[in-house]
């Protein structure tokens, strides 16, 4: 790769890691090491592809379609090999609002199936139209649509009726 297209790339990395992290963190339900792994992951695939990627009409949104598809890779293997356990190892970060808040909205987001959360955080944490998310999980519009209710609904479940004592914590 030409050194300008690598700095280039590089500085795309630098502006963009820290959304593609947090949107990674919601995908994988909180596991950041997880996340972290994903984003690493990502960030190579678009560098490898970077002359590419450079001329697409939105690289910001290209790279978080290689997430969700790498999370979506990864949840793939996983299924056969890795067990999910009740113990979380790190605490949470003092800093933020509300962790009981977050916990309890990770661990809803962490019992959807994969693909459903996936549409969640494309959907309403990305603001995603329903065409764009489709194109990301490579699946038809209907498809995201009924996805949506139904992790909506498992959400509601979950969480309760009153999600709007959620949203004004």
């Amino acid at each position: 790769m030409r050194q300008g297209r690598a700095e280039e790339c590089a500085e795309f990395a630098v502006a963009r890691a820290g959304h593609l992290y947090r949107s990674a963190c919601l995908l994988t339900a909180g596991d950041t090491h997880l996340a972290e792994d994903l984003v690493q992951e990502t960030l190579g695939r678009l560098y490898a592809r970077w002359g590419r990627v450079s001329r697409t009409e939105n690289p910001a949104a290209y790279a978080q379609t290689v997430l969700t598809r790498t999370f979506l890779a990864h949840q793939r293997r996983r299924s056969s090999t890795e067990r999910a356990t009740d113990v979380l190892p790190d605490r949470p970060d003092a800093t933020g609002d509300d962790p009981a808040l977050r916990l309890t909205l990770l661990d809803a987001l962490g019992q959807l199936p994969a693909k459903d959360r996936a549409v969640v955080v494309l959907r309403y944490w990305e603001d995603r139209s329903i065409a764009e998310t489709a194109d990301a999980l490579n699946a038809s519009s209907a498809a995201v649509r009924t996805r949506c209710v139904r992790a909506l609904g498992r959400l509601r479940e979950l969480l309760g009726e009153d999600l709007g004592a959620y949203a004004h914590r």
